[in-house]
């Protein structure tokens, strides 16, 4: 997928007509609650519209940001062009066998909602990924993880719509460059691509996975022997909801920063010093350590600044009370960055995009 003229492009034609909304409020947009503004906003609820609007040449006309559910987005002020908002609905089962199926599911379509969804079906792949906010269009480009599963676990395909040609293109999953939070989509391709639709591939005979996190606690409190998929992804909403402020209630994005990766000297040198680090396999000659951990032990949980802040509970997270702005956030997320760096000498790479 290097290379895009080896593509070949899926043809998709509308004569539909799509009228765009000017100084559109984004305030339940994002789920930090930021009260800023789209210079124009267009809702996407059709592959078709996207044809539509590359044969207007509306793309040419403005710089525009795609938005999903607003879970991973930092506003630090209004956006001065054009907001593409993806409400690309559909479930399709497009295979199925013994041991497992295909199902689609629209870019636009919730990410929890999509979950249960499969667990309403019996099929397993997806459950330690419950309660994550935000789009299935948005999934890969995050290669979103929780509990020891990511999206490229189960990823089969994606298509999306190449807005620099006009073109549909398909990814499977090699093409994705899937990492650790991360994707084509976020590096060599970043703010190329609408994702119209996601493929993944599903277990019928699911292997059940409890080692990760809190979950086994959680089964153990419950008296559950032999969980099943929707036993763990119970856990997992009943371990996040336990630890994770609400949107809804206190304005948030889930985690703000990645858990750094870094040597195991260095995390010799940590252990020694701090006998309760809180640290993960990576791969060989390196370990991941909790991001959260190092925010707590520098003593910024908890911390608040006017309307916003870190939160409480859960140090990995930074919040807005209410009247904060992006601005304020970014400038405390690069407070944070700076002292855990001269405190351990890890550098803190933040997980959200900044508009």
């Amino acid at each position: 997928m290097d290379n895009l003229n080896e593509i070949t492009p899926l043809k998709i034609h509308s004569l539909k007509q799509i009228q765009s909304k000017h100084r559109y409020p984004l305030r339940l947009l994002n789920t930090f609650g930021f009260d800023v503004f789209a210079h124009e906003y267009i809702a996407i609820q059709t592959p078709e519209d996207l044809d539509h609007l590359y044969n207007s040449g509306i793309f040419s006309q403005f710089q525009f940001g795609i938005l999903g559910g607003g879970s991973n987005i930092t506003f630090t002020g209004d956006f001065n062009g054009l907001i593409l908002h993806n409400q690309i609905l559909g479930k399709t089962t497009l295979e199925s066998s013994d041991e497992h199926v295909i199902v689609e599911f629209g870019g636009g379509e919730n990410w929890h909602q999509a979950v249960l969804y499969t667990l309403e079906n019996q099929w397993g792949g997806l459950e330690n990924l419950s309660l994550i906010p935000g789009t299935v269009g948005a999934s890969p480009i995050q290669n979103i993880g929780a509990y020891g599963v990511e999206i490229k676990d189960c990823f089969d395909s994606l298509t999306a719509f190449h807005i620099p040609s006009g073109e549909f293109h398909r990814f499977n999953n090699a093409e994705c460059h899937f990492g650790y939070r991360n994707s084509i989509f976020k590096t060599e391709r970043k703010g190329e691509y609408f994702i119209t639709s996601v493929r993944f591939k599903l277990s019928k005979k699911p292997v059940i996975k409890t080692q990760y996190g809190d979950i086994q606690a959680a089964l153990t409190q419950w008296c559950i022997e032999s969980p099943t998929i929707s036993d763990i992804s119970k856990a997992v909403i009943f371990i996040r909801e336990s630890k994770l402020p609400n949107p809804a209630v206190i304005g948030n994005c889930g985690s703000f920063f990645k858990n750094p990766v870094v040597s195991d000297k260095l995390i010799h040198d940590l252990t020694i010093k701090y006998p309760d680090i809180k640290i993960f396999p990576a791969y060989d000659g390196y370990t991941k350590i909790s991001a959260g951990w190092l925010i707590e032990k520098a003593g910024w949980k908890g911390y608040r600044r006017d309307d916003i802040g870190v939160h409480a509970k859960q140090a990995l997270v930074l919040v807005n009370y209410g009247n904060g702005s992006g601005a304020e956030i970014i400038a405390l997320a690069k407070e944070i960055q700076l002292d855990i760096f001269k405190k351990f000498e890890i550098s803190l790479e933040m997980e959200v995009n900044t508009w």
